[in-house]
């Protein structure tokens, strides 16, 4: 990729950026949130025309016309965002526009045909799904390993990853590293996108690195440390991963009790949050860390247990009535629930606070502004303005727009499901720092992380999940990767 320049209404998304690929390599693609990177891919696979620049493959300058045109000649992409026909079965999400017939003469479906080829492709992979499950009933991780099998079963020539592992656990991770192998072996190219830079340098062969839409450099991956990858995504040395956290905590300010939920395999939920602490939740794939969250929240049903806030028992029966009782949830998937695509970053901020803007029985234009700017500069948010699609935000920026929108709401509790998933080390930084910020207001927070890093770097205590149950409470000071793991699997 040559000289790919690409603009949208009041933004440069990329300027004459460079990208080179070898088959049979790895090459990592890295930058900061709103560099350019997804955007360069998009013009890659057809999804944007780019306004200039060329792109050369095996030598030949081509145009793809769509996602369906690269597809069929040999280029592949899995996104970050899923976007899954989740009423349908896995096996037709993995046949979407190519569904085998019965006959080539006669234009039906085979349901046999339809099972076999999806259960080949699994079970060459080593993924245990069983095709004829609905989507909507799987995991977020199990819905992006089938993302990645559906990619890998075009036989492309060059493969697009972005952020893959970002809902995976460690298992499906190493299965993945397995199978981009296997790609390796047989000669296709992958292009790796992820902000986890462990497994950047340990599976990439080069590494490209963008800044604010431009090309900065490529290097061999054995050739360049962690520092001075995060040097060249920022444009500046990052001295530290996590901020220094003051873990002065008041008394306590939420207590659940025999939490159980027959659909969410929860049973018996107890713990507690101080005034200013930050909890961690940790646990498997499935365990119920995301049911234990939408469940304080009142998107599931309780079957029995007790919830009291500032030592009053309260009822969170639906979403709006845990709002009302001062609960946020940012939650897992800001594309499927967070997110409002077609709305500008305005409107997505002040949603869940418009009473605040009322000025008689109008909204006044002019507080939620106000508002959204201040929101837009204190988290950082990169956007030409405050009536920007956020759409046309990196997942990122769109993930900052999300918790932006729950700190106007004043909540006391904030629950926030994976906030750092798809986001760079900088943005992760500065989403820390709000965390911390938040606990010193004596709020109390709620984290599920899946990764150990983040748990260790900033959470007081981390609750480990194991099988719907609670297998264990650490202090901050004594818990390990070694013992979070152990506790994990213990009702597994």
């Amino acid at each position: 990729m040559e000289d790919i320049t690409k603009s949208f209404p009041g933004v440069k998304a990329l300027s004459e950026a460079q990208l080179k690929v070898r088959g049979g390599t790895v090459h990592a693609l890295m930058g900061e949130n709103g560099a350019g990177k997804s955007t360069l891919m998009k013009c890659l696979f057809g999804i944007y025309r780019r306004d200039a620049g060329r792109i050369l493959f095996d030598g030949e300058e081509i145009e793809f016309s769509s996602a369906k045109d690269a597809l069929e000649h040999g280029v592949a992409m899995v996104h970050q965002e899923l976007n899954q026909a989740l009423k349908l079965s896995v096996m037709d999400n993995m046949f979407l526009g190519r569904f085998p017939t019965v006959h080539k003469y006669i234009p039906l479906t085979s349901e046999k045909k339809l099972y076999r080829a999806t259960k080949e492709i699994f079970d060459g992979l080593g993924i245990d799904i069983d095709p004829r499950r609905k989507m909507e009933e799987l995991s977020v991780s199990k819905r992006q390993m089938i993302e990645i099998a559906k990619a890998v079963s075009y036989n492309a020539r060059i493969i697009v990853f972005d952020e893959p592992t970002s809902s995976l656990t460690e298992e499906e991770a190493e299965k993945l590293f397995a199978i981009i192998r296997m790609l390796k072996e047989r000669g296709c190219g992958i292009i790796y996108i992820s902000h986890k830079m462990d497994e950047i340098l340990r599976i990439s062969d080069e590494i490209t690195v963008m800044r604010d839409g431009r090309y900065i450099t490529t290097a061999r991956a054995d050739a360049i440390t962690m520092d001075e990858i995060i040097r060249l995504m920022v444009g500046r040395t990052l001295s530290e991963r996590y901020p220094e956290k003051d873990s002065t905590q008041g008394g306590e300010l939420l207590r659940v009790e025999e939490l159980t939920a027959e659909r969410s395999r929860l049973r018996d939920i107890s713990f507690s949050v101080r005034e200013g602490e930050i909890l961690g939740v940790a646990g498997l794939d499935g365990a119920g860390r995301t049911e234990l969250l939408e469940s304080i929240f009142g998107l599931r049903r309780i079957d029995s247990g007790k919830i009291y806030l500032g030592g009053e028992e309260i009822k969170n029966q639906s979403p709006a009535e845990a709002k009302a009782n001062g609960f946020a949830l940012v939650s897992e998937e800001r594309r499927a629930d967070g997110i409002f695509p077609i709305l500008s970053i305005l409107e997505n901020t002040v949603i869940s606070s418009l009473k605040k803007f009322n000025t008689g029985p109008l909204l006044s234009h002019k507080k939620m502004k106000k508002a959204t700017l201040d929101s837009i500069e204190r988290l950082r948010i990169k956007a030409p303005s405050e009536a920007t699609k956020i759409e046309n935000l990196s997942g990122g920026n769109q993930q900052k727009v999300i918790i932006g929108r729950w700190l106007l709401t004043n909540p006391t509790v904030m629950m926030l499901d994976e906030p750092t998933r798809g986001i760079d080390v900088g943005a992760k930084y500065e989403i820390y720092k709000l965390i911390i910020e938040f606990a010193k207001e004596k709020k109390g927070i709620i984290m599920v992380s899946s990764e150990m890093g983040e748990l260790l770097g900033i959470c007081d205590r981390i609750m480990v999940i194991s099988g719907g149950r609670v297998s264990g409470i650490l202090d901050g000071g004594e818990a390990t990767q070694e013992k979070i793991m152990e506790l994990a699997a213990k009702y597994v």
